[in-house]
Formats: C-alpha cells, structure tokens, sequence
C-alpha cells in the first residue's frame, strides 16, 4: 500500500508505470515528460490540502512541527474524540514517529494508505487493531472486551448522528453492546485480534463498514470546510442503517422487541436485501443542487431503507391464524423475531414471501440469530424455513434450520411454544418486520382488502336446491338435529 512514495522518487520520463500503481498514477496525476526526473508526483490534491491545513493550526496553537493529536482531533473528529484518539495512533505507529506529532510527509502518506482500503475483510482487521492493546509476544496484537466495546460504540453513534431526520439514540444500546460483547468473549478477558476480526466477520460482517466510509469522506472532504473553518459540524452522511417507522404505529401499546440498537445491529449483521440501500446515481453535472459533501455522500454511502412493522402478537394476539393473517402475501424480506421465556429474543430473517409448503424454502440470504442474552448467527443458507398449519400428516407450525430432521427453532401449531436446540420454552412474543420498499406495504394491504371483499361476497351467494344437497353445512346441521328441509328452504 505504500509503494506509491517508492514509485514517485524512482520514476524517470519515458518509463512506464507498473500495473500495480497504475490507478494511483491516474488519480494523483504524473510529472510530465518536460520535468525534472528528481520531482515527485503530488499526491492526492484533497490529503495534500488538510495536511498543510492542519500543520499550519498545529504551528499557529502548539508550535509544533507536525500535525498533533489534539489538532487531529479538534479539526477533523470533534464529536468522536475516541475515534480521533484511536485514528492518529493508527497513523503515528505507521509513521513510525520519534515525536508526538507526525511529520506532514508521514500524514499524507499514512491518509493515502488508508484510503487506499477497499476490502472489507482489511477494513474490520484493521479497525480491531486500531481498538487493540499491542504485544510483544508472538501472539500478536490482544483485544479486551471494553475494546470492542469502544469500537463498536464508535461506529453506533457515527451511524445515529447522521441520519437525515437527525441524530438518534436508543436506551437499550449497553444491553445491545453486551450481547455481543459477551458472545465473541465468552467470560474471557482478552482475545486475539486476529480472532475477533474474524468473529465480526462471521456475525455481523457490515457493521463497522460505515465507520470507515466516514473516515474516508472526512480525509477526502474536510479541507473544504477547514479552509474557512467554524465551530459548527460539517454536513452529516447518510449511512445504511434502516430507520424504523419514526413516529411509531398508532395504537402502539408497548415497546417493541426490535428497538433502534438492535435494528442497526442487525443491519450489520444481515445481507444488503434487508436494508435494502438504494444508491443514489450521480447526476451528469457533477452534483449541481447539492453540496460536495452532501454529494460525496450520496456518492458513496447508501440511502437507508424504511423497515414496518407487519405483525405484533401483543396488539393483535399470539395465534397461527393471526400470524398468517398479517404475514402472508408481504412480497419482501422480513425478519420474524421470536420472544421466549427468560427473556431469549430469536430472529428468523426471510429474504422471500412468507408462504405455507410442506417443503423447506427460502433463499440464501436467510437466516437464524440469537439476539438476547447473548449475540450470534446460529445458521444461515438457503432452503432453511418451514411453515405448516394445514397439511395432515406433516409437522404443523414453524420451523427453521437447515437439518429438516433436527430444525434450531421449532413452534408449535398453535403458537404457543417453542423449542431451541431441542429445548422447549414458553413463547411470549412475535413480531415480524417488513424489510421490503413502500410498494411491498401497499400490495399486501390491498391483497387483504381484496379478500375481505372476496369473502363477504362468497356469503352471500345463494345455493340451489341442488347444490345444497351436496353442501357440508347440510350435513352439519342435520347432526345439530335438523335433517329435513323443504324445497322453499333453499331458494
């Protein structure tokens, strides 16, 4: 990642550029035939611009020769002075500085590396290393579980204090951050970095992604606004996080199981389908209407989904019929969480329709999650869900796993218990939510209103003679001890 300096001080007029570096030539620019072999190419022109923003600050309040910590964070990462704390080490040991600031060299260098980071997989590694305590043993960098607390917590309240409707906060984020917290450690007091990288990676993949995107805008962008610098904050991004039904449902008469935290960790956690972000296009005249940080974000970032609440056991009853009546026919993901006793919350997240099969369904980007006490992906992949409450001769109720002789959760056909691992327990609570765009609200509301009219019009359909002879409401009322009925009865 650093061989864009070793390029720039070995290039000569008429060589040609290595493929390795050839997308940085093109991004940076390259001298030109007509200038000195000795001259460096610029670097990236927005890094070179903060740089020398922040060495003249540093300069002007601390006398220092370099970009300090405290001008670090005061100018670029004001509202996250952890973020900013952990960010500048992260630079300082790349830069391998002998002083307390880093050199404005250094700091370019180290901004273009970082921003040179596209894989995911090195962005959680190297974020955990950046939350890590750092060893000289040879098990390498160790991280606490107050760690990853941080870090996480970090990325929580970048991705809540920029929504577009204004910040967000939800009281049960210490609950949500312990969930997961005590997952990856299980009691124990440090793990490898390389360990919880990977945990992350298999449990919620896409959670500290956001926090990176708003690193890189604000490296990429904050020189604008530091150039005629004021106390107020810059424009806030747009992240992926869905936003809940905000106010909440009318008629709302308790708290529902899936709060504010717990939607953006499972945002996190979950494949794109469910937060469906839509990205925005960029218009053909280079962001006219828009701010440059408004358009950089929008350019970058995704525009959160809206998530609806189709089914809630404690508004409208905790029964097979009631779930299949407000579940059915909703054509978008969804995510079915399951309340047990004990407090033990589960999510059962469907990429498809929900619909009755005495087959297992559903596509790859489903899902099982254990949300409380304790948070993990218990099973994903495709064909794992089962729903029955009609067909004889099968197992009625709900089912999800991928063993079909052996599901992780198991409900009953009437909604009323629940097994986990094959251990039963009481079920207190279902809500399920649509993860689908307006349209996927709309068209399931409008099924229903079909079928209630289909079914008043099918009551009033009078039944000849004839076809009355055939009826099962016949033979039902002549068991209820009336067995004839005269030819005039019937027309």
């Amino acid at each position: 990642m650093g061989n864009h300096h070793g390029h720039g001080s070995h290039s000569r007029s008429g060589e040609s550029t290595p493929t390795s570096s050839g997308s940085r030539k093109s991004i940076s620019g390259a001298a030109s035939h007509n200038e000195p072999a000795t001259e460096k190419p610029s670097p990236l022109l927005p890094v070179e611009k903060l740089a020398k923003i922040l060495r003249d600050k540093a300069f002007d309040e601390e006398g220092a020769n370099g970009i300090t910590q405290s001008v670090f964070t005061k100018y670029l990462f004001s509202r996250y002075p952890v973020l900013a704390e952990k960010l500048f080490q992260h630079f300082h040991e790349g830069a391998k500085s002998k002083n307390s600031y880093i050199d404005t060299q250094d700091f370019k260098l180290q901004c273009e590396k970082y921003l040179t980071i596209l894989d995911d997989e090195i962005v959680r590694d190297t974020f955990v290393k950046m939350f890590s305590s750092h060893s000289d043993n040879s098990n390498g960098d160790t991280i606490t579980p107050e760690g990853l607390r941080s870090l996480l917590m970090c990325a929580y309240h970048v991705s809540m204090d920029h929504y577009s409707e204004g910040p967000q906060m939800c009281l049960s984020i210490s609950k949500t951050l312990k969930a997961v917290v005590d997952s990856c450690f299980h009691t124990k007091n440090q793990l490898s970095a390389q360990f919880v990288s990977h945990w992350l990676a298999a449990n919620c993949p896409r959670l500290v992604l956001p926090l990176h995107r708003y690193i890189v805008h604000s490296l990429a962008t904050s020189y604008r606004t530091l150039e005629d610098y004021e106390s107020t904050p810059a424009a806030g991004l747009e992240l992926a996080t869905p936003v809940l039904e905000h106010p909440p449902p009318f008629g709302q008469k308790h708290p529902h199981l899936l709060h504010m935290s717990m939607s953006w960790l499972l945002a996190g956690a979950l494949p794109p389908v469910y937060s469906r972000p839509q990205k925005a296009h960029s218009p053909s005249n280079s962001g006219v209407g828009l701010s440059s940080a408004t358009f950089l974000a929008k350019l970058l970032c995704s525009v959160p989904s809206h998530w609806v609440v189709l089914y809630d056991s404690n508004d409208m009853g905790l029964g097979a019929n009631r779930f299949l009546h407000h579940v059915l026919s909703y054509k978008g993901p969804t995510l079915c969480l399951l309340q047990a006793e004990n407090n033990q919350v589960f999510c059962v997240a469907s990429p498809n329709e929900w619909k009755e099969s005495i087959h297992y369904w559903g596509g790859e980007d489903a899902a099982v999650i254990q949300l409380l006490p304790k948070f993990q992906v218990l099973e994903k992949g495709s064909k794992m869900l089962y729903l029955n409450t009609s067909v004889r001769g099968y197992p009625y109720g709900l089912r999800a796993g991928k063993d079909p002789r052996s599901p992780i959760i198991i409900v009953d056909g009437g909604f009323e218990k629940m097994e986990f691992k094959k251990i039963p327990y009481s079920l207190v609570r279902i809500e399920v939510w649509g993860c689908g765009d307006p349209v996927s609200r709309e068209t399931q509301l409008e099924i229903k209103k079909w079928e209630v009219k289909e079914a008043e019009r099918q009551r009033c359909v009078k039944l000849s003679a004839a076809d009355w002879l055939d009826h099962p409401d016949r033979y039902l009322l002549e068991l209820a001890g009336r067995p004839q009925y005269h030819q005039n009865q019937t027309q």
